[in-house]
């Protein structure tokens, strides 16, 4: 079988990274090359041309991030420069060597203080400095290259890396009870449904711009903790709690549901609800 495209995915060790990785065997007739930061660092502009010259890529998909929200208060130079210059780059020899640009942003770009779902088209406003160098990767990417793509997800969560689920499963077989936060609300997403949604971009010739992908329904960081008790069947007592009494360096957005309209229309997107994909995060950490 002839290889159709040539695929990089930057941050392998990542949740998404590791997820596309998993779900390349389902496209053989593409060459999906998953790299850390060791095999390229995406904030040195001349290690990527070089990598480009060398390799012919037609598509790259950026999921590496700096993701510690609440250190890149203190390290603000380290954060805008993987999320945000790092991004920028990528974009920039992308559009040199004619590749697609898919880059993966954050709901923490809005301020959280909408009464209404975010549509792609609504005014940003980050609230804390991670939200910030997300929000300049983004304006990177489309300056450097206007055919980027950006996707904008939430609540990212896998069986692969550190995440909510797998800390809140830990927490629950280990104690009696626990704290969660009841006021923040969003939209759970899984990094399997993420990385497949982003591999139909592809497979469907979408147009650049911004879309927002999360798995379906609105819920608080307690009531996705509630339905991991449920699916493990834990005895542990799940204590809502206000932002006020779990203080941390970075504010979060109260409210920072994504619209799904966009993305939904391209043919074969599939958005499913985030309790079926809790479940199977669930089943295949169990058999793990």
């Amino acid at each position: 079988m002839s290889i159709s495209k040539n695929i990089l995915v930057t941050g392998a060790n990542g949740q998404l990274g590791m997820e596309c990785k998993a779900l390349s065997i389902e496209y053989p007739n593409w060459n999906i090359i998953c790299l850390i930061r060791a095999e390229l660092d995406i904030e040195n502009l001349n290690a990527i041309e070089h990598y480009f010259e060398s390799n012919k890529i037609d598509v790259c998909i950026n999921a590496a991030a700096y993701t510690a929200v609440d250190l890149a208060e203190k390290e603000i130079d380290k954060a805008m420069l993987a999320n945000g210059e790092a991004v920028g780059n990528l974009a920039k020899v992308c559009k040199q060597f004619g590749a697609q640009f898919i880059h993966v942003s954050t709901d923490y770009v809005f301020n959280g203080e909408k009464e209404a779902g975010y549509d792609e088209t609504d005014e940003t406003g980050p609230i804390n400095v991670y939200g910030e160098s997300k929000l300049l990767g983004e304006k990177m990417a489309l300056a450097n290259n206007a055919g980027s793509i950006i996707i904008r997800t939430s609540w990212v969560y896998s069986a692969f890396g550190k995440n909510f689920v797998k800390t809140m499963m830990k927490l629950m077989s280990e104690r009696e009870s626990i704290n969660v936060v009841c006021v923040q609300t969003g939209r759970p997403t899984y990094a399997k449904n993420l990385a497949k949604v982003i591999f139909n971009l592809i497979d469907q010739h979408a147009p650049g711009g911004i879309y927002h992908y999360a798995d379906e329904g609105a819920i608080t960081w307690y009531d996705f903790a509630s339905e991991i008790k449920t699916i493990c069947n834990y005895n542990c007592n799940i204590n809502p709690i206000p932002s006020s009494e779990y203080p941390v360096p970075a504010k979060r957005p109260r409210y920072s549901i994504l619209n799904t309209q966009k993305i939904s229309a391209i043919q074969g997107v599939v958005v499913p609800h985030w309790k079926e994909g809790l479940q199977d995060c669930i089943n295949l950490l169990r058999k793990s």
